[in-house]
Protein backbone atom coordinates (compact mmCIF):
# COMPACT_ATOMS: atom_id res chain seq x y z
CA UNK A 1 0.00 0.00 0.00
CA UNK A 2 1.13 3.58 -0.31
CA UNK A 3 0.95 6.09 2.05
CA UNK A 4 -2.42 7.76 1.24
CA UNK A 5 -4.06 4.06 1.00
CA UNK A 6 -2.01 3.56 4.47
CA UNK A 7 -3.00 6.41 6.22
CA UNK A 8 -6.83 5.70 4.86
CA UNK A 9 -6.90 2.06 6.30
CA UNK A 10 -5.40 3.21 9.95
CA UNK A 11 -8.61 6.16 9.99
CA UNK A 12 -10.59 3.08 9.24
CA UNK A 13 -9.70 1.04 11.91
CA UNK A 14 -10.06 4.00 14.44
CA UNK A 15 -13.47 3.71 13.45
CA UNK A 16 -13.64 7.39 11.50
CA UNK A 17 -16.72 7.55 9.86
CA UNK A 18 -16.50 10.93 7.69
CA UNK A 19 -13.95 12.70 6.79
CA UNK A 20 -14.83 16.77 6.25
CA UNK A 21 -12.86 18.47 3.17
CA UNK A 22 -12.09 20.46 0.53
CA UNK A 23 -10.72 19.16 -2.87
CA UNK A 24 -7.17 20.66 -4.15
CA UNK A 25 -4.14 20.24 -5.71
CA UNK A 26 -2.11 18.28 -3.39
CA UNK A 27 -5.11 16.02 -1.89
CA UNK A 28 -5.34 13.78 -4.87
CA UNK A 29 -3.59 10.55 -3.45
CA UNK A 30 -6.19 10.92 -0.67
CA UNK A 31 -8.82 11.33 -2.18
CA UNK A 32 -7.46 8.52 -4.92
CA UNK A 33 -7.12 6.58 -1.42
CA UNK A 34 -10.71 7.26 0.06
CA UNK A 35 -12.44 6.07 -3.36
CA UNK A 36 -10.57 3.07 -3.71
CA UNK A 37 -10.13 1.82 -0.29
CA UNK A 38 -12.36 -0.80 0.94
CA UNK A 39 -14.19 0.65 4.04
CA UNK A 40 -12.75 3.72 3.90
CA UNK A 41 -14.68 6.54 5.92
CA UNK A 42 -17.26 8.72 3.87
CA UNK A 43 -15.79 11.89 2.15
CA UNK A 44 -17.81 14.93 3.10
CA UNK A 45 -16.97 17.73 0.20
CA UNK A 46 -17.74 21.39 1.63
CA UNK A 47 -17.95 24.45 0.61
CA UNK A 48 -15.37 26.24 2.16
CA UNK A 49 -11.87 24.73 4.77
CA UNK A 50 -13.49 26.73 7.71
CA UNK A 51 -16.86 24.61 7.20
CA UNK A 52 -15.17 21.44 6.87
CA UNK A 53 -13.45 21.57 10.31
CA UNK A 54 -16.25 23.48 11.93
CA UNK A 55 -18.36 20.13 10.66
CA UNK A 56 -15.26 17.91 12.28
CA UNK A 57 -15.52 20.28 15.90
CA UNK A 58 -19.29 19.81 15.93
CA UNK A 59 -19.35 15.50 15.35
CA UNK A 60 -16.49 15.56 17.81
CA UNK A 61 -18.60 17.70 20.82
CA UNK A 62 -21.60 14.86 19.86
CA UNK A 63 -20.22 11.66 19.00
CA UNK A 64 -17.24 11.52 21.53
CA UNK A 65 -15.16 10.33 18.67
CA UNK A 66 -12.03 12.55 17.35
CA UNK A 67 -13.82 14.80 14.21
CA UNK A 68 -11.23 14.73 11.03
CA UNK A 69 -11.22 16.90 8.61
CA UNK A 70 -8.94 17.42 5.78
CA UNK A 71 -7.12 20.71 3.36
CA UNK A 72 -5.27 21.48 0.50
CA UNK A 73 -2.27 23.18 1.00
CA UNK A 74 -1.92 27.22 1.52
CA UNK A 75 -4.73 28.81 1.41
CA UNK A 76 -6.77 25.83 2.37
CA UNK A 77 -4.55 25.13 5.48
CA UNK A 78 -4.83 28.81 6.53
CA UNK A 79 -8.82 29.01 5.91
CA UNK A 80 -8.92 25.92 8.62
CA UNK A 81 -7.30 28.25 11.19
CA UNK A 82 -10.46 29.61 12.95
CA UNK A 83 -11.84 26.29 13.87
CA UNK A 84 -8.85 24.32 14.81
CA UNK A 85 -7.90 27.47 17.59
CA UNK A 86 -11.71 27.12 19.05
CA UNK A 87 -11.69 23.03 18.95
CA UNK A 88 -8.22 23.05 20.60
CA UNK A 89 -9.19 25.75 23.56
CA UNK A 90 -12.66 24.10 24.05
CA UNK A 91 -11.08 20.58 24.50
CA UNK A 92 -12.77 18.97 21.53
CA UNK A 93 -10.38 16.18 20.26
CA UNK A 94 -10.14 17.26 16.34
CA UNK A 95 -7.07 15.84 13.70
CA UNK A 96 -6.71 18.30 10.50
CA UNK A 97 -4.84 16.54 7.51
CA UNK A 98 -3.00 19.25 5.38
CA UNK A 99 -2.15 18.03 2.55
CA UNK A 100 1.22 19.41 1.75
CA UNK A 101 3.16 20.39 -1.06
CA UNK A 102 6.35 17.66 -2.28
CA UNK A 103 9.40 17.95 -0.12
CA UNK A 104 11.57 18.25 -3.05
CA UNK A 105 10.14 21.85 -3.02
CA UNK A 106 9.94 22.98 0.01
CA UNK A 107 12.09 26.53 0.43
CA UNK A 108 12.36 27.09 -3.37
CA UNK A 109 9.21 29.51 -3.54
CA UNK A 110 6.54 26.43 -4.47
CA UNK A 111 3.28 27.66 -4.61
CA UNK A 112 1.17 27.62 -1.69
CA UNK A 113 4.36 26.77 0.24
CA UNK A 114 3.90 27.65 4.27
CA UNK A 115 5.24 26.49 7.82
CA UNK A 116 2.33 24.22 8.90
CA UNK A 117 4.04 23.26 12.25
CA UNK A 118 5.20 26.81 12.73
CA UNK A 119 1.47 28.07 12.03
CA UNK A 120 -0.56 25.74 13.73
CA UNK A 121 1.71 25.28 16.90
CA UNK A 122 0.22 28.11 19.32
CA UNK A 123 -3.11 26.84 18.84
CA UNK A 124 -2.76 23.15 19.03
CA UNK A 125 -2.16 20.94 21.56
CA UNK A 126 0.34 19.30 19.01
CA UNK A 127 1.47 19.91 15.14
CA UNK A 128 3.96 17.83 13.15
CA UNK A 129 4.68 16.72 9.94
CA UNK A 130 5.65 13.62 8.21
CA UNK A 131 9.05 13.56 7.19
CA UNK A 132 9.24 9.99 6.02
CA UNK A 133 6.75 6.74 4.93
CA UNK A 134 8.32 4.66 7.33
CA UNK A 135 6.89 6.93 10.46
CA UNK A 136 3.27 7.12 9.03
CA UNK A 137 1.61 4.06 11.22
CA UNK A 138 3.53 6.18 14.05
CA UNK A 139 2.21 9.45 13.25
CA UNK A 140 -1.30 8.96 12.89
CA UNK A 141 -1.18 6.99 16.62
CA UNK A 142 0.13 9.54 18.29
CA UNK A 143 -2.21 12.08 16.16
CA UNK A 144 -4.99 9.82 18.15
CA UNK A 145 -3.29 9.54 21.57
CA UNK A 146 -2.58 13.20 21.71
CA UNK A 147 -6.61 14.15 20.49
CA UNK A 148 -7.68 12.16 23.39
CA UNK A 149 -5.84 11.88 26.13
CA UNK A 150 -4.91 14.07 28.78
CA UNK A 151 -7.42 17.31 27.91
CA UNK A 152 -8.18 16.55 24.72
CA UNK A 153 -7.40 18.62 21.76
CA UNK A 154 -6.33 19.63 18.26
CA UNK A 155 -4.00 18.12 16.56
CA UNK A 156 -2.43 19.06 12.91
CA UNK A 157 -0.41 16.33 10.72
CA UNK A 158 1.09 17.92 7.87
CA UNK A 159 1.29 15.44 4.85
CA UNK A 160 3.76 16.00 2.01
CA UNK A 161 2.03 14.67 -1.41
CA UNK A 162 4.78 12.85 -2.34
CA UNK A 163 5.36 10.94 0.91
CA UNK A 164 1.41 9.73 0.50
CA UNK A 165 2.23 8.18 -3.31
CA UNK A 166 5.39 6.54 -1.31
CA UNK A 167 4.72 2.72 -0.70
CA UNK A 168 4.97 1.51 1.92
CA UNK A 169 6.98 -1.48 3.17
CA UNK A 170 5.12 -4.61 4.34
CA UNK A 171 7.54 -5.75 7.06
CA UNK A 172 9.70 -3.85 9.90
CA UNK A 173 6.44 -1.16 10.42
CA UNK A 174 3.50 -1.70 12.67
CA UNK A 175 -0.25 -0.67 11.60
CA UNK A 176 -1.60 -1.80 15.46
CA UNK A 177 -4.03 1.39 16.62
CA UNK A 178 -4.47 1.71 20.14
CA UNK A 179 -8.23 0.90 21.22
CA UNK A 180 -8.68 3.17 24.01
CA UNK A 181 -8.13 6.65 21.94
CA UNK A 182 -10.83 5.69 19.53
CA UNK A 183 -13.03 8.37 22.24
CA UNK A 184 -11.94 10.60 24.30
CA UNK A 185 -11.21 10.71 27.20
CA UNK A 186 -8.95 7.57 25.83
CA UNK A 187 -8.50 7.27 29.85
CA UNK A 188 -9.56 9.09 33.00
CA UNK A 189 -7.38 10.33 35.95
CA UNK A 190 -8.75 10.93 39.36
CA UNK A 191 -7.19 12.52 42.55
CA UNK A 192 -5.79 10.98 45.83
CA UNK A 193 -8.37 9.40 47.86
CA UNK A 194 -7.35 11.85 51.27
CA UNK A 195 -7.91 15.08 48.54
CA UNK A 196 -11.12 13.31 47.13
CA UNK A 197 -12.59 12.84 50.68
CA UNK A 198 -11.11 16.50 52.03
CA UNK A 199 -13.13 18.12 49.30
CA UNK A 200 -16.05 15.74 49.87
CA UNK A 201 -16.22 16.20 53.42
CA UNK A 202 -16.66 20.10 52.90
CA UNK A 203 -19.21 19.64 50.38
CA UNK A 204 -21.64 17.42 52.64
CA UNK A 205 -20.81 19.97 55.43
CA UNK A 206 -22.10 23.14 53.37
CA UNK A 207 -25.22 24.92 54.55
CA UNK A 208 -25.88 26.33 50.99
CA UNK A 209 -23.65 24.06 48.63
CA UNK A 210 -23.80 24.90 44.37
CA UNK A 211 -22.19 22.94 41.61
CA UNK A 212 -21.34 24.46 38.32
CA UNK A 213 -20.68 22.62 35.57
CA UNK A 214 -18.83 23.54 32.72
CA UNK A 215 -17.83 22.22 29.11
CA UNK A 216 -15.34 20.01 30.40
CA UNK A 217 -17.89 18.42 32.52
CA UNK A 218 -19.86 18.00 28.86
CA UNK A 219 -16.91 16.76 27.55
CA UNK A 220 -16.10 14.11 30.43
CA UNK A 221 -19.73 12.51 29.56
CA UNK A 222 -20.23 13.64 33.11
CA UNK A 223 -24.00 14.34 33.24
CA UNK A 224 -25.37 11.08 34.26
CA UNK A 225 -22.83 11.47 37.45
CA UNK A 226 -23.47 14.85 38.13
CA UNK A 227 -27.17 14.86 38.19
CA UNK A 228 -26.79 11.60 40.62
CA UNK A 229 -24.55 13.33 43.12
CA UNK A 230 -26.87 16.34 43.00
CA UNK A 231 -29.73 14.34 44.16
CA UNK A 232 -28.14 11.86 46.76
CA UNK A 233 -26.94 15.37 48.48
CA UNK A 234 -29.98 17.98 47.33
CA UNK A 235 -27.36 20.36 45.83
CA UNK A 236 -28.89 22.70 43.37
CA UNK A 237 -26.71 22.68 39.60
CA UNK A 238 -26.52 25.81 37.75
CA UNK A 239 -24.34 25.74 34.52
CA UNK A 240 -22.23 27.84 32.36
CA UNK A 241 -22.93 27.99 28.56
CA UNK A 242 -21.09 25.47 27.29
CA UNK A 243 -22.04 22.91 30.15
CA UNK A 244 -25.85 23.62 29.20
CA UNK A 245 -27.53 20.28 28.96
CA UNK A 246 -25.15 18.76 31.60
CA UNK A 247 -28.51 18.39 34.13
CA UNK A 248 -32.23 18.31 32.27
CA UNK A 249 -33.93 21.76 31.91
CA UNK A 250 -36.72 20.86 33.88
CA UNK A 251 -34.94 19.07 36.67
CA UNK A 252 -35.97 20.27 40.73
CA UNK A 253 -32.19 20.43 40.94
CA UNK A 254 -31.05 22.25 37.14
CA UNK A 255 -31.24 25.41 38.50
CA UNK A 256 -30.35 27.23 35.27
CA UNK A 257 -27.08 29.40 33.06
CA UNK A 258 -24.34 32.10 34.47
CA UNK A 259 -22.19 33.70 33.19
CA UNK A 260 -22.22 37.03 31.34
CA UNK A 261 -24.11 36.14 28.43
CA UNK A 262 -27.77 34.94 28.37
CA UNK A 263 -27.86 34.20 32.34
CA UNK A 264 -30.85 33.33 34.77
CA UNK A 265 -30.77 35.95 37.50
CA UNK A 266 -31.60 33.25 40.06
CA UNK A 267 -28.71 31.15 38.70
CA UNK A 268 -26.79 34.22 39.31
CA UNK A 269 -28.23 34.36 42.61
CA UNK A 270 -27.43 30.96 44.26
CA UNK A 271 -23.80 31.73 43.30
CA UNK A 272 -23.94 35.28 44.49
CA UNK A 273 -25.79 33.15 48.21
CA UNK A 274 -23.42 30.10 48.26
CA UNK A 275 -21.11 28.99 50.95
CA UNK A 276 -19.31 26.15 48.74
CA UNK A 277 -19.38 26.01 44.61
CA UNK A 278 -18.15 22.66 43.07
CA UNK A 279 -16.74 23.51 39.61
CA UNK A 280 -16.09 20.96 37.38
CA UNK A 281 -15.00 21.56 34.21
CA UNK A 282 -15.15 24.89 34.64
CA UNK A 283 -12.09 27.29 33.76
CA UNK A 284 -13.41 30.23 35.65
CA UNK A 285 -12.78 32.56 33.21
CA UNK A 286 -14.35 36.16 32.01
CA UNK A 287 -17.60 34.63 30.92
CA UNK A 288 -17.99 31.89 33.44
CA UNK A 289 -17.23 34.94 36.59
CA UNK A 290 -18.86 37.71 34.90
CA UNK A 291 -15.18 39.32 35.05
CA UNK A 292 -14.36 37.76 38.57
CA UNK A 293 -17.02 39.42 39.81
CA UNK A 294 -19.03 35.91 40.99
CA UNK A 295 -18.13 34.64 43.42
CA UNK A 296 -16.96 38.06 45.05
CA UNK A 297 -13.19 37.29 45.63
CA UNK A 298 -12.35 37.05 49.17
CA UNK A 299 -16.39 36.80 50.64
CA UNK A 300 -15.72 33.50 51.93
CA UNK A 301 -17.05 31.26 49.46
CA UNK A 302 -15.44 28.41 49.63
CA UNK A 303 -14.69 26.81 46.31
CA UNK A 304 -13.76 22.84 44.85
CA UNK A 305 -12.47 23.14 41.57
CA UNK A 306 -12.04 19.80 39.73
CA UNK A 307 -10.14 20.39 36.23
CA UNK A 308 -7.99 17.95 34.04
CA UNK A 309 -5.28 20.77 33.76
CA UNK A 310 -3.43 21.31 36.95
CA UNK A 311 -2.21 24.47 35.69
CA UNK A 312 -6.28 25.92 35.24
CA UNK A 313 -7.05 25.33 38.70
CA UNK A 314 -6.27 28.44 40.60
CA UNK A 315 -5.47 30.53 37.79
CA UNK A 316 -8.00 32.73 38.62
CA UNK A 317 -9.26 32.21 42.10
CA UNK A 318 -7.91 31.00 45.29
CA UNK A 319 -9.26 27.74 45.53
CA UNK A 320 -9.50 25.60 49.13
CA UNK A 321 -10.23 22.04 47.38
CA UNK A 322 -8.27 21.68 43.93
CA UNK A 323 -8.93 18.52 42.59
CA UNK A 324 -7.27 17.29 39.23
CA UNK A 325 -8.95 14.35 37.52
CA UNK A 326 -12.15 13.57 35.10
CA UNK A 327 -14.81 15.45 35.55
CA UNK A 328 -17.04 12.32 35.75
CA UNK A 329 -13.98 10.26 37.07
CA UNK A 330 -14.43 12.67 39.94
CA UNK A 331 -17.91 12.54 40.52
CA UNK A 332 -18.58 9.31 40.73
CA UNK A 333 -15.56 8.98 43.22
CA UNK A 334 -17.33 10.90 44.83
CA UNK A 335 -20.88 8.77 44.86
CA UNK A 336 -18.80 5.51 45.48
CA UNK A 337 -17.51 7.63 48.78
CA UNK A 338 -20.45 8.75 50.20
CA UNK A 339 -21.48 7.38 53.59
CA UNK A 340 -25.08 6.22 53.96
CA UNK A 341 -25.36 8.63 56.43
CA UNK A 342 -24.94 11.25 54.38
CA UNK A 343 -27.47 13.91 54.47
CA UNK A 344 -29.02 16.04 51.67
CA UNK A 345 -28.81 19.74 52.31
CA UNK A 346 -31.48 21.97 53.64
CA UNK A 347 -34.31 21.96 51.82
CA UNK A 348 -34.84 25.22 51.95
CA UNK A 349 -31.83 26.41 50.15
CA UNK A 350 -33.65 24.66 46.85
CA UNK A 351 -36.31 25.64 47.88
CA UNK A 352 -35.93 29.39 48.07
CA UNK A 353 -33.98 29.15 44.36
CA UNK A 354 -36.52 27.78 43.18
CA UNK A 355 -39.32 29.97 44.45
CA UNK A 356 -36.90 32.75 41.96
CA UNK A 357 -36.66 30.56 39.03
CA UNK A 358 -40.73 30.08 38.96
CA UNK A 359 -41.07 33.91 39.74
CA UNK A 360 -38.54 34.09 36.79
CA UNK A 361 -40.44 31.97 34.15
CA UNK A 362 -43.81 33.64 35.26
CA UNK A 363 -42.68 36.86 34.87
CA UNK A 364 -41.28 36.01 31.32
CA UNK A 365 -44.13 34.52 29.89
CA UNK A 366 -45.45 37.75 28.60
CA UNK A 367 -42.31 37.84 26.81
CA UNK A 368 -42.10 34.27 25.25
CA UNK A 369 -45.94 34.96 24.19
CA UNK A 370 -45.45 38.32 22.57
CA UNK A 371 -47.38 38.70 19.15
CA UNK A 372 -45.51 42.21 18.71
CA UNK A 373 -43.83 43.02 15.56
CA UNK A 374 -41.09 42.88 14.71
CA UNK A 375 -41.01 39.44 16.90
CA UNK A 376 -38.68 39.45 19.66
CA UNK A 377 -36.02 36.85 19.70
CA UNK A 378 -36.87 34.63 22.78
CA UNK A 379 -40.45 34.27 20.75
CA UNK A 380 -38.95 32.58 18.34
CA UNK A 381 -36.85 30.18 20.99
CA UNK A 382 -40.22 29.38 22.72
CA UNK A 383 -41.55 28.64 19.11
CA UNK A 384 -38.69 26.13 19.15
CA UNK A 385 -39.13 24.94 22.34
CA UNK A 386 -42.82 24.00 21.66
CA UNK A 387 -41.88 21.95 18.17
CA UNK A 388 -38.41 20.08 19.60
CA UNK A 389 -38.46 16.36 19.32
CA UNK A 390 -36.39 14.45 21.82
CA UNK A 391 -33.77 14.00 21.81
CA UNK A 392 -32.49 16.56 19.64
CA UNK A 393 -29.01 19.04 19.63
CA UNK A 394 -29.17 22.69 18.68
CA UNK A 395 -25.99 24.23 17.25
CA UNK A 396 -25.95 28.03 17.92
CA UNK A 397 -23.86 30.52 16.29
CA UNK A 398 -22.06 32.88 18.75
CA UNK A 399 -23.92 36.22 17.66
CA UNK A 400 -27.55 37.47 18.22
CA UNK A 401 -29.30 34.05 19.06
CA UNK A 402 -26.50 33.24 22.01
CA UNK A 403 -28.55 35.50 24.71
CA UNK A 404 -32.04 33.70 23.97
CA UNK A 405 -30.98 30.16 23.19
CA UNK A 406 -28.99 29.90 26.56
CA UNK A 407 -31.74 31.91 28.16
CA UNK A 408 -34.69 30.30 26.70
CA UNK A 409 -34.21 27.37 25.24
CA UNK A 410 -35.36 24.10 27.03
CA UNK A 411 -33.88 20.93 26.71
CA UNK A 412 -36.08 18.03 28.66
CA UNK A 413 -34.58 15.26 27.16
CA UNK A 414 -31.04 14.47 28.97
CA UNK A 415 -29.33 13.37 25.58
CA UNK A 416 -30.35 16.37 24.07
CA UNK A 417 -27.29 18.77 23.65
CA UNK A 418 -26.99 22.78 22.93
CA UNK A 419 -23.47 23.30 21.15
CA UNK A 420 -22.15 27.01 21.26
CA UNK A 421 -18.47 27.68 19.95
CA UNK A 422 -17.81 30.18 22.84
CA UNK A 423 -14.51 29.92 23.29
CA UNK A 424 -13.04 32.67 20.34
CA UNK A 425 -16.75 33.41 19.06
CA UNK A 426 -16.59 32.89 15.66
CA UNK A 427 -19.20 33.29 13.37
CA UNK A 428 -20.20 31.24 10.66
CA UNK A 429 -20.19 28.11 12.43
CA UNK A 430 -24.28 26.68 13.04
CA UNK A 431 -24.71 26.05 9.36
CA UNK A 432 -21.79 23.86 8.67
CA UNK A 433 -21.97 22.30 12.63
CA UNK A 434 -25.63 20.61 12.14
CA UNK A 435 -23.69 18.64 9.06
CA UNK A 436 -20.77 17.31 11.31
CA UNK A 437 -24.00 16.86 14.13
CA UNK A 438 -26.08 14.87 11.50
CA UNK A 439 -23.02 12.72 11.08
CA UNK A 440 -22.43 12.46 14.47
CA UNK A 441 -25.85 10.70 15.19
CA UNK A 442 -28.62 11.33 12.20
CA UNK A 443 -31.08 9.47 14.56
CA UNK A 444 -31.48 12.95 16.29
CA UNK A 445 -32.84 16.45 14.44
CA UNK A 446 -30.24 19.12 14.03
CA UNK A 447 -31.17 22.26 14.37
CA UNK A 448 -28.80 25.56 13.65
CA UNK A 449 -29.82 29.06 14.86
CA UNK A 450 -27.59 31.80 13.17
CA UNK A 451 -27.93 36.04 12.78
CA UNK A 452 -27.30 37.60 9.25
CA UNK A 453 -23.39 37.97 9.69
CA UNK A 454 -23.05 33.93 10.31
CA UNK A 455 -25.26 33.64 7.53
CA UNK A 456 -22.71 35.54 4.79
CA UNK A 457 -19.88 33.58 6.34
CA UNK A 458 -21.26 30.22 5.88
CA UNK A 459 -24.01 30.43 3.31
CA UNK A 460 -22.28 28.43 0.82
CA UNK A 461 -22.87 25.57 3.03
CA UNK A 462 -26.21 25.66 2.15
CA UNK A 463 -25.68 23.98 -1.06
CA UNK A 464 -23.80 21.18 1.13
CA UNK A 465 -26.89 20.25 3.40
CA UNK A 466 -29.03 19.91 0.08
CA UNK A 467 -26.84 18.26 -1.45
CA UNK A 468 -26.92 15.53 0.98
CA UNK A 469 -30.18 16.25 2.35
CA UNK A 470 -29.55 16.81 6.33
CA UNK A 471 -32.84 16.79 7.48
CA UNK A 472 -31.42 20.25 9.32
CA UNK A 473 -34.08 23.18 10.84
CA UNK A 474 -31.90 26.11 10.27
CA UNK A 475 -33.45 29.38 12.12
CA UNK A 476 -32.26 32.73 10.57
CA UNK A 477 -32.57 35.71 13.09
CA UNK A 478 -33.35 38.30 10.20
CA UNK A 479 -32.43 41.52 11.12
CA UNK A 480 -30.51 43.15 9.12
CA UNK A 481 -27.37 43.61 10.91
CA UNK A 482 -24.24 42.96 12.73
CA UNK A 483 -26.43 42.79 15.85
CA UNK A 484 -24.69 41.86 18.52
CA UNK A 485 -22.26 45.05 17.66
CA UNK A 486 -24.56 47.39 16.64
CA UNK A 487 -26.00 46.82 20.21
CA UNK A 488 -22.79 47.00 21.90
CA UNK A 489 -22.10 50.03 20.30
CA UNK A 490 -24.99 51.40 22.15
CA UNK A 491 -24.19 50.25 25.44
CA UNK A 492 -20.86 51.43 25.26
CA UNK A 493 -22.15 54.91 24.33
CA UNK A 494 -24.54 55.40 27.38
CA UNK A 495 -22.23 53.98 29.33
CA UNK A 496 -19.51 56.54 28.17
CA UNK A 497 -22.07 59.24 27.30
CA UNK A 498 -24.83 59.85 29.05
CA UNK A 499 -25.40 62.82 30.61
CA UNK A 500 -22.40 65.00 28.65
CA UNK A 501 -22.88 67.88 26.89
CA UNK A 502 -24.03 67.19 23.16
CA UNK A 503 -25.05 63.91 23.78
CA UNK A 504 -28.70 63.59 22.70
CA UNK A 505 -30.84 60.45 22.26
CA UNK A 506 -31.91 61.19 18.86
CA UNK A 507 -28.49 60.40 17.67
CA UNK A 508 -27.50 56.91 16.54
CA UNK A 509 -24.02 56.11 18.04
CA UNK A 510 -23.72 52.61 15.23
CA UNK A 511 -21.34 52.68 12.80
CA UNK A 512 -20.24 50.20 10.60
CA UNK A 513 -22.92 47.60 11.24
CA UNK A 514 -26.34 47.61 8.87
CA UNK A 515 -26.67 45.48 5.83
CA UNK A 516 -29.61 45.89 3.35
CA UNK A 517 -32.70 44.40 4.15
CA UNK A 518 -33.51 41.22 2.22
CA UNK A 519 -35.73 38.03 1.67
CA UNK A 520 -33.04 35.49 2.81
CA UNK A 521 -35.48 32.50 2.78
CA UNK A 522 -35.22 33.47 -1.52
CA UNK A 523 -30.80 32.14 -1.09
CA UNK A 524 -32.34 28.75 0.16
CA UNK A 525 -34.54 28.62 -2.64
CA UNK A 526 -31.26 28.27 -4.62
CA UNK A 527 -30.05 25.34 -3.68
CA UNK A 528 -33.84 23.63 -3.87
CA UNK A 529 -33.77 23.99 0.03
CA UNK A 530 -37.78 23.99 1.82
CA UNK A 531 -37.95 27.87 2.75
CA UNK A 532 -40.44 30.08 4.38
CA UNK A 533 -40.29 33.78 5.14
CA UNK A 534 -41.73 34.76 8.45
CA UNK A 535 -42.95 37.69 9.73
CA UNK A 536 -45.88 37.54 11.89
CA UNK A 537 -46.75 35.23 15.35
CA UNK A 538 -49.23 32.88 12.81
CA UNK A 539 -46.66 32.33 10.68
CA UNK A 540 -43.62 31.61 13.25
CA UNK A 541 -45.69 29.05 14.66
CA UNK A 542 -47.46 27.22 11.19
CA UNK A 543 -43.52 27.26 9.50
CA UNK A 544 -41.96 25.83 12.78
CA UNK A 545 -44.82 23.10 12.73
CA UNK A 546 -44.36 21.81 9.30
CA UNK A 547 -40.16 22.61 9.50
CA UNK A 548 -39.91 19.40 11.97
CA UNK A 549 -42.03 17.55 10.44
CA UNK A 550 -40.06 17.24 7.36
CA UNK A 551 -37.17 14.90 6.49
CA UNK A 552 -35.16 17.39 4.67
CA UNK A 553 -33.30 20.70 4.81
CA UNK A 554 -35.87 23.75 6.02
CA UNK A 555 -34.65 27.13 5.95
CA UNK A 556 -36.55 29.93 8.28
CA UNK A 557 -36.06 33.35 7.28
CA UNK A 558 -37.37 35.09 10.36
CA UNK A 559 -37.74 38.98 10.45
CA UNK A 560 -36.85 39.61 14.19
CA UNK A 561 -36.23 42.74 16.38
CA UNK A 562 -32.77 43.64 16.74
CA UNK A 563 -30.77 43.28 19.75
CA UNK A 564 -29.64 46.62 19.52
CA UNK A 565 -32.96 48.21 19.96
CA UNK A 566 -33.69 46.58 23.37
CA UNK A 567 -30.70 45.47 25.89
CA UNK A 568 -30.25 41.69 25.68
CA UNK A 569 -29.70 39.63 28.34
CA UNK A 570 -25.51 40.52 29.03
CA UNK A 571 -24.63 40.72 32.55
CA UNK A 572 -21.81 43.03 31.73
CA UNK A 573 -24.04 45.26 29.29
CA UNK A 574 -26.56 45.67 31.71
CA UNK A 575 -24.27 46.67 34.83
CA UNK A 576 -22.58 49.34 31.86
CA UNK A 577 -26.19 51.02 31.97
CA UNK A 578 -26.79 50.91 35.42
CA UNK A 579 -29.15 47.90 35.34
CA UNK A 580 -29.28 45.31 38.05
CA UNK A 581 -28.56 42.12 36.25
CA UNK A 582 -30.50 40.54 39.32
CA UNK A 583 -33.64 42.38 38.52
CA UNK A 584 -36.37 40.12 36.69
CA UNK A 585 -37.68 40.89 33.61
CA UNK A 586 -35.59 43.75 32.87
CA UNK A 587 -36.95 45.36 29.76
CA UNK A 588 -34.80 48.30 29.65
CA UNK A 589 -34.81 50.04 25.58
CA UNK A 590 -31.59 51.71 24.24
Amino acid sequence: MNGASTLVSMLSAYDVEVIFGVPGDTNVALYEALKNTEGAPRLVTCRDERSAVFMADCYARLSGKPGVAEVPSGAGAMYALPGVAEADRSSVPLILLVNDIPQAGVGRGTLTELPIENLFRPITKHTETLGRIAKLPELVRRAFREATAGRPGAVVLALPEDILYEELAQSGVSMHIEENCKRAPSSRTRPADENLGAALAAIAAAERPLIVAGGGANRSGAGSAITAFAERLGIPVVTTITGQSVIRDDHALGIGIIGDNGFHPHALRALGRADLVVYVGCRMGSVATMNWQWPVPGDGTRIVQIDLEPETIGNTYRIDFPLVGDARAVIEAFLAALPDSATPATREWVDEINARRAEFWSVMAAQLESDELPLRPERVIEAINRHLPAPCHVVSDAGTPTPYATRFLRLHHPDSRLVIPRFFGGLGYAIPAVVGAYFADPARKPVALFGDGSLGMSAGELETLARLRIPAVLVHFNNACFGWIKALQRVMDRHHNTGRPGRSEFNDPTFGVDFGRYDMSKLAAVYGIRNYRVETAEELENAMREAFLLDEPVFLDIVVESIADRLPPVFGWLRKVGVDPETIGVQAAF
